[in-house]
Formats: C-alpha cells, structure tokens, sequence
C-alpha cells in the first residue's frame, strides 16, 4: 500500500464516519450521514 499524503487526517476523517455510522446504522440516505458527521464534528 502506498504511503497517504495527509495520513493522520485521512485516519480521523475515517475514524469520525465509521463511529457517525455506528450511531445511525445503515439505511439512510448519504446526506443524513453528511449532516451527522458535520454535527459530530462542530459539537
């Protein structure tokens, strides 16, 4: 696997959208995941 540009960034961005998933669970549109992962991120 090739080395990532901005690693530790892409590991949270990552990170914050599997437990914004965990949270919701599956079946919602890609914008409700969207909103919650800005949410997540403001608060």
């Amino acid at each position: 696997m090739s080395k990532l540009l901005y690693e530790d960034l892409t590991y949270k961005i990552i990170g914050a959208a599997q437990e914004v998933y965990k949270e919701l669970g599956c079946g919602y549109l890609e914008s409700v995941y969207e909103d919650a992962l800005c949410y997540d991120r403001i608060y």
